[in-house]
């Protein structure tokens, strides 16, 4: 089976995406989108979209394919990444998959799907997520280390979402352990696992700094607004860093610079719980932005590739 495949994962503002495109040039390849939010139309600034100069150079897929109120779940996703991975490896080309939602990319290249048993059960989600809102996760740790201690000792405190899944899948009858089980398929074992960062937290910090500048530039804040004012339909977007941080601003609570200053700090916050995700995971090579050129950067990523001899 022709797999050429190089998964880019990592923090927001490390420079994933430059270097994919890198290697979409260099190899003739196309990028598959791996975040869950540039899914939906018209939330572009606060997801850092690829721009129409990299849209129109090279194809990317999974992008723009749901209205802000649709559902997307993982299992949506490694359905639909697995198709289009299928369509470009089918035309000889490379797929360079690329984002930053470690449980998209992890489940994709491992075949884990994640069956919706009880996901679409928002009340139970509700109840769930207004009790750890309320009392903390600790409740819930020592019941999932009750019900599938194997999968609990994979849980930290903060895991609040992984907690909230596992334990929906146990008020339903099951266990993490097995639905992941039951659900393990084919996946990527060749694909070439990047994950990029910068060389010290300060400078990644400088860097997402920059970005959340760019982004008032560049119109978060109307865009923030808009998903305020359909905050009752679009409830991922609501709950998105990039959005609700100007919340207060729009109900006179907060400054559009402390807004600014909230926005910063919960980046940072996200970008190191994404490089706790990619450091867990198995055979990825860290490739430091701010110490190589994305050229050389390039060059490293194809080296690791046993079809590397082709390009």
């Amino acid at each position: 089976m022709f797999d050429r495949i190089i998964a880019i994962g990592g923090p927001t503002g490390s420079g994933k995406s430059s270097l994919a495109m890198e290697l979409a040039r260099r190899t003739g390849g196309e990028i598959v989108s791996c975040d869950s939010m540039q899914i939906y139309r018209g939330l572009d600034v606060g997801t850092a979209k690829p721009s129409r100069e990299d849209t129109e150079a090279v194809r990317h897929w999974l992008i723009d394919i749901r209205e802000p109120y649709e559902r997307y779940s993982v299992a949506d996703y490694v359905e639909d990444a697995r198709k289009a991975v299928a369509d470009i490896n089918g035309r000889g080309l490379t797929a360079i998959i690329c984002g930053g939602t470690g449980l998209y990319m992890s489940s994709l290249l491992s075949g884990i799907v994640f069956p919706e048993t009880s996901a679409r059960d928002d009340e139970l989600r509700l109840r769930l997520t207004s009790f750890i809102d309320r009392f903390g996760t600790e409740t819930f740790l020592r019941k999932i280390a009750k019900a599938d201690p194997a999968y609990a000792e994979k849980l930290k405190p903060n895991d609040v979402k992984r907690i909230v899944r596992a334990m929906e899948i146990i008020e339903s009858g099951s266990t993490p352990s097995e639905q992941i089980a039951a659900s393990k398929g084919e996946g990527y074992p060749r694909a070439v696992r990047i994950l990029v960062n910068c060389s010290s937290r300060e400078a990644l910090y400088s860097r997402i700094e920059d970005r959340c500048d760019a982004m008032m530039h560049d119109g978060i804040v109307d865009e923030a607004r808009y998903v305020y004012d359909n905050r009752d339909s679009f409830t991922t977007a609501c709950a998105a860093i990039g959005y609700k941080e100007f919340f207060g601003f729009f109900e006179g609570r907060s400054s559009l610079e402390e807004c600014l200053t909230e926005l910063k700090k919960a980046t940072r916050h996200y970008a190191k719980r994404q490089l706790t995700w990619f450091r867990r995971e198995e055979g990825f090579t860290t490739l430091f932005s701010d110490v190589a050129d994305t050229e050389k950067m390039a060059d490293q990523a194809i080296g690791l590739a046993d079809w590397s001899k082709d390009i």
